[in-house]
């Protein structure tokens, strides 16, 4: 019935009225637990989306995000679904979807203790509070004692590599703030990572190359526990400090890595977790300074 009503209305271009059927169908079918009636009710309604030009607006958001949650997490139709509800929220400001888009997405994820995929979206979306809320609770439950600020390290740099500067800043002050093991809570800190942080973010506001060079250099054995953060830091230079990259550079495909590296697995294992949030770092990690730097 919903599908003759689809056709139905489509070539009347009927599209308002057509959005909320699909909407209400799709949502009745999924509570009911028909999932591949209701997953593909919710594939034409993204579909009508696209066809009707329709806004990209918190209201849409809300919706999309609401079908997503009820898309059974192993269907094979959520995976199109999420993937066409990207493109058509990306068509106006980004190709890579609209960030609170993401940010709707990711609380999905985060609900469903998928930390993989919810800390992906949270890399394209301005809620950097709740992805640090996201990255203390991961930790705390998978991650080692001594990588407490590997974790935010990290989701701060590919931040600002994604020019992301107040999502960034959001992180770094909210992750500080809750996580219970970081005992001082302010700067300077006990753990010299995250001093580096603090001072890096004030100089991305200040745009001082030669602050900056400087930082890398005090820091350098601190950065050097994990071996991706100096291409981090080529990428943040050229960004915020004006930094040319070298002639004849190759592209490293950085966006490709994020990728990689935040979706490197589907078993949600305690180490694998792990070693997600710290990248290469994993069971490598040097012991962790604590004494002032």
């Amino acid at each position: 019935m919903y599908r003759t009503l689809y056709f139905r209305y489509s070539s009347q271009k009927r599209y308002p009225e057509l959005l909320d059927l699909l909407y209400d169908g799709a949502t009745k079918l999924l509570l009911k637990n028909q999932q591949g009636s209701g997953a593909d009710l919710a594939i034409l309604f993204v579909d009508v989306l696209v066809t009707s030009d329709a806004p990209t607006s918190d209201e849409n958001f809300s919706k999309i995000s609401k079908l997503f949650q009820l898309i059974n997490s192993v269907a094979p139709e959520r995976d199109t679904f999420l993937t066409k509800a990207l493109r058509w929220s990306g068509m106006d400001e980004t190709k890579k979807g609209h960030p609170h888009l993401h940010k709707a997405i990711a609380q999905v994820f985060w609900k469903e203790k998928n930390y993989y995929l919810a800390r992906f979206h949270f890399m394209h979306s301005p809620d950097g509070r709740n992805c640090a809320k996201m990255l203390v609770e991961l930790h705390v439950a998978r991650g080692f004692s001594n990588e407490a600020d590997l974790f935010i390290a990290q989701a701060v740099l590919q931040y600002l590599c994604l020019q992301n500067k107040n999502a960034a800043i959001l992180a770094f002050t909210s992750y500080t703030t809750n996580h219970p093991n970081i005992m001082k809570r302010s700067p300077p800190f006990l753990l010299p990572l995250l001093n580096f942080l603090w001072f890096l973010l004030q100089a991305v506001e200040s745009g001082k190359l030669a602050i900056f060079k400087m930082l890398c250099d005090k820091y350098r054995p601190s950065l050097g526990r994990d071996p991706s953060y100096q291409e981090y830091l080529d990428k943040i230079a050229q960004i915020f400090f004006g930094v040319r990259p070298p002639p004849n550079s190759r592209p490293r495909g950085l966006f490709d890595n994020f990728l990689q590296q935040l979706l490197g697995g589907t078993e949600e294992e305690s180490d694998e977790d792990g070693a997600s949030a710290s990248s290469s770092s994993g069971h490598n990690t040097q012991p962790m300074e604590t004494e002032m730097d």
